[in-house]
């Protein structure tokens, strides 16, 4: 980095807002309007000083429909400045107690009443999850592109996170000798339960958990798959960071989500934090993991009733392929 980037950087970080705003971004990703609410500044304020800290490569700047999200940038020096500076000022007791302890707060609400919002959802629509999921593509084309990349991998062990209605298990339950389904909700779970055992599938284990802390050890599933579920979550990145962590050596993951769309109305009554990803940030996120040979494909509806509102799903795939020295092997007793 010249000097120039260097005392650009130095001089955004000179504020005492920016560093706030630091400290929460490297907390995740948050979209301006909860970063105004947690600091109880105004919008153009805080937009002013989001765009400082992105012209000095501190911040990246997300754009997704109609909101825009912010993060603290993974690497540079700018950065790496920024980490630091972080650091120092965590360390004065004054501060930590002060604006740092109610930022931290305000946004422990603002992810709890996210994480409210997504149960509630969960809990009106159970039912009808699978209906919801096949409104704008074909699920029959979705499945048979799921089964076609997990052909010729003979897994002994399968992981759906976010279970949901159990429907991936049911799908894959010829897949793999031994399934287990995480899920954060009772309601899914609850009919997760029901369809399985309507199934008569004896091998599939259901366990509540979260997505971003699985109550699992590293390196016990050969696959993992995560069907439709990272829209719904506050930190995508973490989530395949975690999955990663307990797919075994030679593992594969699986994630099936949208690409990037417009449709608003499934933010606001539907839940999706996020309005899909693009090939470029599920490969960067992937990279980030363990994870290697990323294969992406698309299914885009063939007639869709209006060009400006259809969703493309997208199937992401990636492998586990150095050895995992510190593995843990699954017990049965693990899924009590």
């Amino acid at each position: 980095m010249g000097l120039t980037k260097l005392a650009r950087a130095a001089q955004a970080l000179a504020d005492e807002t920016r560093l706030r705003l630091v400290a929460l971004l490297a907390e995740g990703e948050r979209p301006v309007k909860e970063l105004v609410e947690i600091l109880g500044q105004s919008q153009p304020r805080i937009s002013r000083h989001l765009k400082i800290l992105t012209e000095a490569d501190i911040i990246r700047r997300l754009p997704e429909g109609a909101h825009v999200y912010y993060r603290l940038a993974s690497d540079g020096e700018a950065a790496a400045l920024a980490r630091a500076a972080l650091a120092a000022m965590q360390a004065d007791p004054l501060r930590n107690e002060t604006d740092l302890r109610r930022d931290r707060d305000r946004l422990e609400l603002i992810r709890r009443r996210n994480q409210e919002t997504a149960e509630l959802y969960f809990a009106r629509h159970a039912e009808e999850w699978d209906r919801l999921r096949s409104l704008h593509v074909p699920e029959k084309e979705v499945e048979a592109a799921i089964r076609a990349a997990l052909s010729g991998h003979h897994p002994r062990s399968l992981l759906d996170i976010g279970t949901g209605t159990g429907r991936m298990l049911e799908l894959l339950a010829d897949c793999a000798e031994r399934l287990t389904g995480i899920d954060r909700s009772p309601q899914m779970l609850a009919l997760a339960r029901t369809s399985l055992e309507r199934a008569g599938l004896s091998h599939v284990r259901l366990r509540s958990g979260d997505a971003l802390n699985l109550p699992l050890p590293r390196a016990s599933f050969d696959v993992v798959v995560i069907h439709q579920v990272l829209h719904f979550l506050e930190d995508p990145r973490a989530a395949l960071s975690e999955a990663a962590r307990v797919l075994a050596p030679g593992g594969m993951l699986l994630v099936v989500d949208f690409a990037p769309h417009h449709l608003e109305f499934l933010r606001q009554n539907h839940a999706h934090l996020r309005l899909g990803f693009s090939d470029e940030q599920l490969t960067q996120w992937l990279s980030a993991t363990a994870l290697e040979q990323f294969s992406i494909q698309h299914l885009a509806p063939k007639s869709p009733a209006r060009e400006d509102e259809h969703l493309t799903v997208t199937i992401a795939t990636a492998f586990k392929a150095e050895a995992d020295e510190d593995a843990e092997p699954l017990q049965e007793g693990a899924l009590a």
